[in-house]
């Protein structure tokens, strides 16, 4: 029931995890697709880098429908707030917030009309995260910053967030080590850490005319681990 024939779809961070299965399904749903990465184009957190990358990918798409943005990062060390560097703060804040905006700001301009943006924030921006307040800081501000741009940019564009809970990607290898994944899975109702395949299926679907009556809305895919009302 989804076609996205003709449309032409940017995701950042698009090359592993759950930006490269939203790459995969967006293909397969009919979509062009131009993918980023940190290994390929430079640091989205930096303002000129951005506008330069997402300029590059909207030349070779030929225009825009429909933006992605997932990119990010989560340290994986456990770092109480007393004891976080300002480095670590900062690179965190850089990565997961800074270089949103920015890559919202670049791309916004050349969204067609009926275009959609999707921004992959995080449970951990909605309960908070002990440890990683950092992560679930700048998480909590793309929730917001959802909203926001939500409804400065209707009625000519939808903007909606997918928050994902444990995923299986590389990004969460150490705590899945030694056990910890079975541990993990015990406190998820569904009883299973999601696959990337799981996140990118509610991130199409935001990409639709399904939701083309959905904005400013944050959808959970967590299998019952956080319910918000």
């Amino acid at each position: 029931m989804i076609d996205l024939t003709g449309k032409r779809a940017l995701v950042t961070g698009g090359t592993r995890g759950i930006g490269r299965a939203t790459a995969t399904l967006l293909e397969r749903a009919g979509a062009t697709v131009a993918v980023t990465s940190r290994t390929q184009g430079g640091d989205l957190g930096d303002a000129a880098t951005a506008r330069r990358i997402v300029a590059d990918a909207i030349k070779q798409l030929g225009g825009l429908d429909i933006l992605v943005v997932n990119h990010g990062v989560w340290p994986p060390d456990d770092v109480p707030v007393s004891k976080m560097s300002d480095e670590q703060w900062e690179s965190t804040r850089r990565a997961n917030l800074d270089a949103v905006v920015y890559v919202c700001r670049a791309a916004i301009p050349s969204l067609a009309a009926g275009g959609t943006i999707v921004l992959v924030a995080s449970t951990a921006g909605q309960r908070g995260e002990a440890f990683h307040a950092d992560y679930a800081a700048t998480k909590g501000a793309v929730i917001a910053f959802t909203k926001s741009l939500a409804v400065e940019l209707a009625p000519r564009i939808t903007v909606n967030c997918v928050a994902p809970g444990w995923v299986d990607t590389e990004m969460s290898a150490k705590p899945y080590a030694a056990g910890g994944r079975a541990k993990i899975e015990t406190t998820i109702p569904l009883g299973r850490v999601a696959s990337a395949d799981d996140v990118a299926g509610p991130i199409v679907f935001l990409c639709s005319l399904l939701a083309r009556h959905i904005t400013g809305e944050i959808l959970n895919v967590n299998g019952g681990s956080v319910l918000c009302g």
